[in-house]
């Protein structure tokens, strides 16, 4: 799941955001990688809360 919601971010990220910063293979990386880290941290916080 985690792995999916990074994809899902890195492309959301860079939607919102933007193609700033330094590109590697037609991505902007610091875009995708805080749009990444936010979805995937939105998913943990609810998948991983089952007790």
């Amino acid at each position: 799941a985690n792995v999916l919601a990074g994809l899902i971010g890195s492309s959301v990220g860079q939607s919102l955001l933007g193609t700033w910063g330094p590109s590697l293979a037609g991505m902007a990386l610091l875009p995708s990688i805080a749009g990444a880290v936010i979805v995937v941290c939105v998913v943990s916080f609810f998948l991983g809360k089952k007790e």
